[in-house]
């Protein structure tokens, strides 16, 4: 079998990878480190230009309509770049608007085909207590009330897809920043990009603001797989860059990589990422191909948090003092793993997920042709 990208496939990754190049060395992700932006502006009007924000968009939205091959691809430049632009959750949102969405929602997606931000957050789907944004009927229409905490750049943006509590589960809920009743409180995320808490005081919303039940069970997996792919990314930069390290250090007349238990962690590391690897991709081959993927994306998560915890932690540590120094660029991507870890929920809540998932199918059999994998 061939597990390579295609030609094709192989390009927008090599695209991908020669523009966060020019945008993303230490120096310039340290200069936006100390600037306030909230986000890097002039990277992400490149990646509009260049159609990497629209890659998963229907044709007929003003995408190219293609597969999370592709994105994915283009994720994992993004990550070993640590290039912070919103690629995932833009053309995602617009994806499941397209899929899922109302006339007023609809009726954003030319802008977001020209690049308008958009703040997504699926933290309600893994707060401990439960989620704090509600949703109620209101006549013809809905009423949102509560909070969704540490959107990313909701400060800025002019609309939010949320996940809200209504009366039957979870919904995605298209929101508008602007609305009597929304207030928003900026903050930044410890890898430097803009947050705000949303607060919505019995905010009117019309009928079709709410997205079709199946809006949220379509994104969420691929949202894990986005996630995913940028980890892989963060993680394989951040092994080569303790490689290079390792092996120019010296204790004791000799370079500390050639110790036996430093050697052993950065083999760790590599096995931790190719298990990962291979876990992505398999999620990817079966959203492309249309197939369910419920405790796939629940794995690939777990996996992909404790990946990022070992490989970032050991990295700090065979670095010793120079970890510590901020000066110094391999914090970065223990930073970005620690942001990558909290967007969709951690290792435990996936496991009791998957857990949960085991029990209620339990003629488990773990071919692709087999009754119980269609669930």
């Amino acid at each position: 079998m061939d597990f390579q990208l295609t030609e094709d496939q192989r390009a927008f990754a090599d695209m991908a990878q020669s523009l966060f190049a020019d945008y993303c060395s230490d120096d310039q992700l340290r200069a936006h480190d100390t600037s306030g932006a909230p986000f890097q502006q002039d990277l992400w009007q490149q990646c509009v230009d260049a159609g990497l924000h629209s890659i998963v968009v229907p044709e007929e939205h003003g995408g190219l309509g293609l597969g999370l091959t592709e994105l994915m691809a283009v994720l994992e430049q993004q990550g070993s770049a640590l290039a912070l632009v919103p690629l995932w959750e833009q053309q995602l949102a617009a994806a499941t608007l397209a899929r899922f969405g109302g006339a007023q929602a609809q009726a954003a997606l030319p802008a977001l085909a020209q690049g308008e931000l958009v703040a997504v957050s699926l933290a309600g789907l893994a707060q401990s207590r439960g989620c704090t944004l509600q949703l109620s009927r209101a006549g013809s229409g809905w009423r949102l009330a509560g909070t969704s905490p540490a959107v990313p750049l909701a400060a800025s943006a002019s609309h939010a897809l949320l996940v809200a509590q209504g009366p039957e589960g979870l919904r995605l809920v298209w929101l508008d920043l602007q609305a009597t009743g929304v207030r928003r409180e900026a903050g930044q995320s410890q890898h430097h990009q803009e947050l705000a808490d949303v607060f919505c005081s019995a905010v009117a919303l019309q009928d079709d603001a709410v997205l079709a039940e199946g809006a949220l069970p379509w994104l969420e997996p691929r949202a894990i797989a986005a996630l995913a792919a940028l980890q892989m990314g963060v993680t394989g930069q951040q092994l080569r860059r303790t490689v290079a390290y390792v092996s120019e250090r010296k204790q004791f007349d000799r370079a500390i990589g050639s110790f036996q238990l430093v050697a052993g962690k950065m083999a760790d590391g590599h096995i931790a990422l190719e298990a990962l690897r291979s876990s992505v991709w398999q999620l990817v081959y079966r959203l492309d191909a249309g197939q369910s993927a419920r405790p796939q994306a629940h794995a690939v998560r777990a996996l992909a948090n404790d990946t990022g915890h070992q490989v970032g932690h050991m990295a700090q540590h065979v670095h010793g003092g120079m970890g510590v120094d901020v000066t110094y660029p391999i914090h970065r991507f223990l930073y970005w793993s620690r942001a990558l870890a909290v967007a969709l929920g951690g290792t435990e809540h996936h496991l009791a997920a998957l857990g949960d998932w085991l029990a209620d199918n339990d003629n488990l059999g773990w071919k692709y042709d087999l009754a119980e994998d269609e669930l």
